[in-house]
């Protein structure tokens, strides 16, 4: 099983929220989640748009899960290193 952790959509049109999850990454993107790390809020003020377990991450990345491109940007603006 490879994990990945991704986003998963949630919300209304034109108000999207998303949870920032862990997921074997042949589900589809609404499947069932292994954990939620967190979540990312585009409409919310800039300082509670991202919000995540940090340990959580680092605990899933040394375990071998792969981190979407979109996800890795995020965590990147929280200045979040992922080495």
């Amino acid at each position: 099983m490879g994990a990945r952790i991704r986003l998963k959509k949630f919300g209304t049109k034109k108000r999207p929220y998303y949870r920032i999850v862990v997921m074997d990454n042949r589900s589809p993107r609404d499947g069932k989640t292994i954990e939620e790390l967190g979540y990312y809020h585009p409409i919310e003020a800039e300082d509670k748009q991202i919000v995540f377990n940090s340990e959580k991450v680092k605990t899933w990345i040394q375990n071998g899960a792969t981190v979407t491109d979109t996800v890795r940007s995020l965590l990147n603006k929280k200045d979040f290193s992922l080495k």
